[in-house]
Parts: C-alpha cells; sequence; structure tokens
C-alpha cells in the first residue's frame, strides 16, 4: 500500500530518513541538511510541473537519466537520487536544484553535436549539485519555510538565465539576496568545470568535448551579451575559464566515443515535434533522398515517428520494415526502435500488438514509453489486474511521475475501486503541484470508506499536503505585504 512518503519521496519524510543519508560534511549543512536540500528540489520541480514547463516526454526524460546515471556513478555522492528532466523551451540552457533535480532545455539538447557535449553539460551540472553551490545561495534564506526557499531556488534560476529581471524575480519571493548571489563565482564553475571533466572521463566520455561546446557557443553568438544563450549567462564564460578547462583538457586523452542510436533519436524526435506532421515528412525525405544528411537511421526513424503522425499507416510499415533492415542487430537492443515497432503495429491493429508489448516491457523493463503504452493497451483490454500489478512496481522506481498515477486511476475505475481512483488521482495532481485538487481527491477517497489503515493513511496524507498548501499561502501573503 502506498503512503505519501512513498509518493512525495522525502518531501515530508521522517526524521528517521537523515541517518540513512550521507554525512556530505561540507559548509552548506551548516544551513540546509541533505534531506532539506531534497524537499526544495521536490518543490521546485512541482512548480516546474505546475507552469507547465516540464516536457512530459518518457523517451526523451529516460535518455537523459540514462546519461545523467553513467556520471553520477563517479561522482562524490553516487547514492544521490539524481533525476534529469526536460524543459520545453528551445532557448540554449541548463540548471541544476538541490537535491539532484537536473533541467535541460530542449534546445541544448538541439544544440550539442555529440554525445560528450550533453555529457559535459551534465557532468558539469551534476558537479554543482555534489558541491552545493546552489544550497549555498538558498541557505542564505535560513529560517524561511520550504516552498518559500523553494520559490526563491527558482527564482535564482529566472534571474541567472535573464539579469534584466534579477531584482524582480528575487523581491518576489520576499528574499534579500545580494546580486553577487544570483550567479555561480567563478571558483563555483571552475569546481563544477574540474570535477565534471572528471566524470566524463571515467564515465567514457571524451573530455575534450567541453571546452569544445563552450567554443561552439562563443562562435555562434560572435560574443555579443545580447545575443548570448542562457547558458552562458547562467555559467558566465570567460577567457580564462576556458583557457583553464583547455590546459586540463590538453593532458587528457581524446575518447573517440561513436554516438549512441538513443542520442540521435532523441534529437530527431524533437526536431520532428516541432513541425507540422506534413513539414516534418518533407523535412525527413529530404534527409534521405535530396542532401542525404545526418544520421540516416535517425532520419528514417523520424519519417516513420512523422508518417505515424499523419496517419499514413502504411507508408509508416513500409518504411519501418526499412529501418529495421538497416538497423540490424541494434533493432533488438534500443528501446526506442522497439518502441516504435509497437506504436506501428498498434496503429495497423495487428492482432499480435499486446503480445508484441508484453515481450517489450519484460526486454526494456526500464523503458516508460513501453510502460505507459502497454497499460494502456491492457486497461482497454479490460485487463485492469494486470495493469495495476505493473503499474505499482514502476510507481516504487518513479514515485513523481504524474502519468503512471493517472494510468493506476484510470484502472481503478476500471475495477470499481473507487478508493485507490482518488487516491491515486490525488498523488497526480500533487505532483503537478495543483494541492487544492490533490486534497479534494483525498477528502472524496476517504468518504468512500475503506479500512482503518487505509483511511488512516489518507489522513496522514491530507494533513501533510495541507501543510504544504498553508506554506504556500503564507508565502503569498508575505509577497503581498512587501
Amino acid at each position: 500500500m502506498k503512503i505519501l512518503a512513498l509518493i512525495i519521496l522525502l518531501i515530508f519524510a521522517p526524521i528517521a530518513f537523515c541517518s540513512e543519508l550521507p554525512d556530505l560534511g561540507d559548509v552548506s549543512q551548516e544551513s540546509l541538511s541533505p534531506l532539506q536540500e531534497r524537499q526544495i528540489g521536490q518543490q521546485s520541480l512541482m512548480q516546474i510541473k505546475a507552469s507547465k514547463q516540464y516536457y512530459d516526454d518518457p523517451e526523451v526524460n529516460d535518455y537523459l537519466n540514462e546519461i545523467g546515471d553513467k556520471l553520477v556513478q563517479y561522482s562524490n555522492e553516487p547514492s544521490l537520487n539524481f533525476e534529469f528532466f526536460a524543459v520545453n523551451d528551445n532557448s540554449v540552457n541548463a540548471f541544476a536544484m538541490p537535491g539532484g533535480f537536473i533541467g535541460v532545455n530542449t534546445g541544448l539538447l538541439l544544440i550539442t553535436e555529440n554525445e560528450s557535449e550533453l555529457a559535459s553539460v551534465l557532468g558539469h551540472e551534476i558537479s554543482h549539485v555534489t558541491q552545493h553551490h546552489m544550497a549555498r545561495m538558498v541557505s542564505a534564506t535560513k529560517g524561511d519555510t520550504m516552498a518559500s526557499m523553494a520559490a526563491i531556488a527558482l527564482a535564482i534560476l529566472a534571474a541567472r538565465s535573464n539579469p534584466d529581471v534579477a531584482q524582480a524575480a528575487v523581491a518576489g519571493t520576499g528574499a534579500h539576496l545580494m546580486q553577487k548571489q544570483l550567479n555561480f563565482t567563478r571558483e563555483h564553475e571552475q569546481e563544477a568545470d574540474r570535477l565534471g571533466l572528471d566524470l566524463m572521463e571515467k564515465a567514457g566520455f571524451d573530455p575534450h568535448a567541453m571546452p569544445e561546446f563552450l567554443e561552439l557557443l562563443q562562435k555562434s553568438t560572435r560574443l555579443i551579451d545580447g545575443n548570448a544563450p542562457n547558458y552562458m549567462r547562467t555559467h558566465p564564460i570567460t577567457s580564462d575559464r576556458i583557457a583553464d578547462i583547455e590546459n586540463r583538457v590538453s593532458k587528457l586523452p581524446y575518447h573517440l566515443l561513436p554516438d549512441s542510436l538513443d542520442f540521435d533519436f532523441v534529437r530527431t524526435k524533437l526536431i520532428g515535434l516541432q513541425k507540422t506532421p506534413k513539414n516534418a515528412i518533407r523535412y525527413f525525405n529530404d534527409a534521405l533522398t535530396v542532401h542525404k544528411f545526418g544520421n540516416q537511421l535517425a532520419q528514417r526513424y523520424g519519417l516513420v515517428s512523422s508518417l505515424l503522425r499523419d496517419n499514413q499507416i502504411d507508408r509508416a510499415k513500409s518504411e519501418l520494415a526499412i529501418l529495421l533492415k538497416e538497423a540490424k542487430g541494434a533493432a533488438k537492443d534500443n528501446a526506442m526502435l522497439t518502441t516504435l515497432q509497437a506504436r506501428v503495429k498498434r496503429a495497423a491493429k495487428d492482432p499480435d500488438t499486446l503480445a508484441f508489448y508484453r515481450t517489450a516491457v519484460q526486454n526494456f523493463p526500464q523503458s516508460r514509453a513501453l510502460v505507459y503504452e502497454y497499460t494502456d493497451l491492457l486497461i482497454n483490454s479490460n485487463q485492469a489486474d494486470a495493469a495495476v500489478k505493473l503499474l505499482t512496481d514502476q510507481v516504487t522506481l518513479h514515485p513523481m511521475d504524474t502519468t503512471l498515477y493517472d494510468l493506476e486511476a484510470r484502472a481503478y475505475h476500471q475495477l470499481h475501486n473507487s478508493l485507490e481512483q482518488h487516491r491515486a488521482q490525488a498523488y497526480s495532481m500533487a505532483w503537478q503541484g495543483n494541492l487544492p485538487d490533490a486534497i479534494m481527491q483525498l477528502e472524496i477517497a476517504k468518504r468512500e470508506g475503506g479500512s482503518f489503515y487505509q483511511l488512516s493513511i489518507i489522513e496522514s496524507d491530507l494533513r501533510e499536503l495541507r501543510e504544504m498548501q498553508s506554506e504556500q499561502e503564507d508565502g503569498k501573503k508575505k509577497k503581498k505585504k512587501k
């Protein structure tokens, strides 16, 4: 049975959990404990989801977590539960929040030329987290509520992205921060560069990609501040900094690392989704025939995906056959290719679609795209019991995933289990930052009745959500008084 401490992981966890967290022992801990950092990051993520900036694509986010996890395991906090996610923004930026939450703009994903460049950004952001740079900024507001500090963390990120609104953002949170606190210091940047390079090398990426990526940003903007990408504003790039990075990597060997299929597939997917289906089809046709640019497997992947969006099922099937033949053995080892196969089967109403998804989920249990689509099919096929079993396991792995809760609510509705249906809806709404509706759903669940144990959990969940809502309302009142 789930409880909110599992769903909203560690936000209101008992103090006993603190003993299981590492004793970091740096100066930032004088103000914020690891648990507090996690709480701030989680509540900041809730606010990002509430603003609709969160790019809710399981394949993109699973890929970011795959690359991020390769780097994290070599950090000084490998047990920290990092969460990497995409932000629906075409500007070039990435950011780290306390507690291990790292956002990457879709614009940055598109501008990177290879996987090592992306790894250089993630390694840098991971190091900001493990060195508690953002936490030190936020800790200047010691004494504020978790909700207030989460809002302050987001205000700092917004202000660093757009210096023109820096003072307004800070004033809006009621935080008395000096302008210098809105930017990482030179020491912060050099420390993140140094540690990020170390992570890249140990994880097998090419560390030379870090200075190459920064130089790419500089050349693309000709160093005109007004046109500088947000990443250059939030992580100030100086000639000294680039020289320091180049000096460090000059002593390191090159790693000739081919890009993974997922790197090319994710970028191709983002390109296609920025266009209408028909324009995307024309774009990928051109890439495959007239000019033949880019990774041809990825371009055909984009073409098949676009044909599905345009409901050209027969042609999607024929192009998929070509793609699978060209991919050869890679087709069996790649979750995104397998998911595309499953989607074509489903669109074509292939009779073995459900069986194909079942096998695919067994082969790629980490793929949330396959889990989403398979459980949707199970529910549509009146197999809600099987769907609930799979979703329960997935929620344990991804306790902040609102789509999983939405699917759970549908499955429980089919099983006529109103209490669990409304609880699942409450968790989904809570993680989207919609606390009033989450509380309302729990109230409905309570009225449905249940065991003493179930009702006790609901009462506990209600108390915790109301406390969080009260904190947010107090913060709004303080803002109005200023």
